[in-house]
C-alpha cells in the first residue's frame, strides 16, 4: 500500500508570530518552526495502516530549506522516505497554489492513500484535503477519527457535533484526520539514527513541471491587504453591588448584545 502523508512546518504556536511588512506574508524566521501538530496524527495513522496492511509511508512537504527539520522528525517516527518541494518562487503561495503544487507532486509519486491533518495551525483553513481531492479526481474523506481499509475500500468515522458519521469510499483517496484518531509515537533513538540514512528527494518547481509564474504571492488568489498589532487588553468594568448589581450586570450585557 502506497501511503503518502503531507507534513507542514509551521511557526511554534507558543511564540510571537508576525507578518512581514514588505508583503504582508508570514515571517517564518520570526518564530521557531515546528511540525504542524495535526500532521503528527496523520503520520501516526499512516504508519499504523502500513504496519497493518503492508506497504510504505512517504512524507511530502512543501516549504523552505529549514522544513527539512520536520521531514526528519517524520522519518524518525518510522516513515520510509520523503519528498521535499523547496523553491524560492513558492514564497507567499496561498492555499490554492499550494494545493496545485502538492497535487503535481502526488501525481509524480503516485499514491493509494493521502493523509494529512484536518488543518494547519498557521492558516487554519481546513480546506486542503478538499482541494487536493478535487485536483486529483479522487474521493475526499474529511475529519476522520477512525480509518479502516481492506486495500480497495476505505471507511472512516467522520467527526460531527452529534458524534460521528460512517463514510465509505474507494481507494485511491485523500483523508484528513483529527487529533482524537490516535496518539502519535515518540521517535526512538534508533529511529532518529535510522532517519539520517533514509532517502529525501528535494525538488524544485521545474522538477515537477510546474510553472514558477503560477506560484508565489503574485499568482495567489488571496492575499493579506493590511494588518495591525493586537491592541493591549483594556481594563474591565467593575460593577459595584449596591442592591442593584444584577440590574447593572444585565444592562452591561444587554448593551453589548450578549443578552
Amino acid at each position: 500500500m502506497n501511503i503518502v502523508v503531507l507534513v507542514k512546518q509551521v511557526p511554534d504556536t507558543w511564540s510571537e508570530r508576525t507578518l512581514r511588512p514588505s508583503d504582508n506574508t508570514l515571517d517564518r524566521d520570526a518564530a521557531d518552526g515546528v511540525a504542524n501538530e495535526l500532521d503528527e496524527y496523520a503520520i501516526e495513522e499512516g504508519l499504523r495502516l502500513a504496519e497493518a496492511h503492508g506497504g510504505e509511508v512517504t512524507i511530502v512537504s512543501m516549504g523552505p530549506d529549514k522544513a527539512a527539520e520536520v521531514i526528519r522528525k517524520a522519518l524518525s517516527m518510522g516513515a520510509d522516505k520523503a519528498v521535499h518541494v523547496s523553491d524560492e518562487a513558492l514564497r507567499g503561495s496561498d492555499g490554492l497554489v499550494t494545493s496545485a503544487v502538492l497535487a503535481a507532486v502526488l501525481a509524480r509519486t503516485g499514491f493509494d492513500l493521502v493523509i494529512l491533518g484536518s488543518e494547519s495551525t498557521d492558516a487554519r483553513m481546513g480546506t486542503m484535503a478538499a482541494m487536493l481531492a478535487e485536483r486529483l479526481g479522487v474521493p475526499q474523506m474529511s475529519f476522520a477519527s477512525k480509518v479502516e481499509t481492506d486495500g480497495s475500500k476505505i471507511t472512516i468515522h467522520r467527526q460531527a457535533d452529534y458524534g460521528y458519521d460512517t463514510v465509505e469510499g474507494t481507494l485511491p483517496a485523500v483523508v484528513s484526520v483529527v487529533e482524537k484518531i490516535n496518539e502519535p509515537r515518540y521517535p526512538s533513538f534508533k529511529g532518529i539514527m535510522a532517519a539520517k540514512k533514509k532517502p529525501v528527494e528535494t525538488l524544485t518547481l521545474a522538477d515537477i513541471g510546474f510553472d514558477p509564474g503560477q506560484a508565489g504571492l503574485a499568482a495567489s488568489a488571496t492575499e493579506v491587504v493590511s494588518f495591525a498589532k493586537r491592541p493591549p487588553r483594556a481594563a474591565g468594568t467593575v460593577v459595584t453591588d449596591e442592591g442593584d448589581g444584577g440590574i447593572k450586570a444585565a444592562e452591561f450585557l444587554a448593551a453589548r448584545k450578549f443578552i
